[in-house]
């Protein structure tokens, strides 16, 4: 009988990342650049390389495909990742790749005006979610994955559960939203118990708590505050549940509204977080606050929004508005 064979390579990515919890997203763009990897190198295997092809790979992003920084940081994470975790083949400090270049953009902000001539073009749901996002300063990834126990309709605040860095959060939950919420998860509840009575209901779980707690999954408090219309299969176990709304259609949404609006800006689901947090500013709020409202481990992070107020972060005045 034939010993059975080693998993691909590949393979071991995916069943990593998910023993160490990372997101499904995450998952997908790891394996994709270390395939691109490869792939670059004529299909060698990674561990019969080290640090000069992945200098190589990394130039050839920034110079020949011209990607941005973001981007090429991704692929290096992706890379280090699989030297470090897979193959238990760290590599050094001395990456030595030409970087991309840094953009110094400042976030679009949508004045109050703007931002309420955007929302009544919303309808239903989606209006509901982007009120929140705005109103809440949230990621658009928190909003969707806010379950039914993370509203705190008592003391007006929303509880942010693992958001960027894995860190928890208390963030503010505007007291207009409270009934429409509240209205909101009435409806939600009704197509949870359905479920429920057709044999599904089970809800994905982070990390092992459907192994901690059996029963959880068919809870309603874990339930997502935004779950999708239709039940689909989850592309890890293969189960049929009920996930929560995708985030193209709110984008898509919110890309109409804009254009509907008149409104001559590039605006995305992020643009409300951006302009929560300017307006707080701009309403006399501490920036400690709004670091801490938002999330940002880093002040230094939260004052790129005084470089976008109406008078600039030093609040200075044109001398032709003085000649006027």
């Amino acid at each position: 009988m034939n010993p059975p064979q080693p998993p691909k390579l590949l393979d071991q990515v995916r069943d990593t990342l998910r023993v160490k919890h990372y997101a499904y997203r995450t998952e997908e763009s790891y394996v994709q650049w270390i395939r691109r990897f490869i792939l670059f190198h004529n299909k060698r295997h990674p561990k019969d390389m080290a640090e000069p092809e992945v200098q190589a790979f990394l130039t050839h992003l920034a110079v020949e495909e011209n990607v941005a920084a973001s981007t090429q940081n991704q692929a290096l994470s992706a890379l280090l990742f699989l030297y470090r975790h897979v193959l238990f083949q760290p590599l050094s400090d001395s990456i030595d790749a030409v970087r991309a270049r840094h953009s110094k953009h400042l976030p679009t902000v949508l004045s109050p005006e703007e931002i309420q001539q955007v929302l009544i073009r919303l309808e239903g749901t989606h209006q509901l979610l982007a009120k929140l996002l705005y109103g809440a300063g949230l990621r658009i990834k928190e909003g969707l994955r806010l379950r039914v126990k993370d509203l705190d309709f008592a003391q007006n605040q929303l509880i942010i559960r693992d958001a960027k860095g894995n860190k928890d959060r208390l963030t503010v939950l505007p007291h207009s939203l409270i009934t429409p919420l509240k209205a909101h998860l009435v409806q939600v509840k009704q197509t949870f118990e359905d479920d429920l009575s057709l044999g599904y209901g089970a809800v994905y779980l982070p990390f092992a708590l459907e192994r901690k707690y059996p029963n959880a999954n068919r809870e309603w408090k874990w339930q997502y505050a935004f779950p999708a219309k239709q039940r689909s299969i989850d592309p890890r176990s293969n189960e049929v549940r009920r996930h929560h709304l995708d985030d193209g259609s709110l984008q898509r949404s919110l890309k109409q509204a804009v254009r509907s609006a008149n409104i001559n800006k590039t605006v995305t689901c992020h643009t409300l977080r951006h302009s929560f947090a300017t307006h707080l500013l701009q309403n006399g709020y501490d920036i400690r606050t709004v670091q801490e409202l938002l999330g940002h481990k880093d002040v230094k992070t939260t004052m790129i929004y005084t470089h976008v107020l109406n008078k600039g972060g030093l609040g200075v005045r044109s001398p032709l508005d003085a000649c006027a």
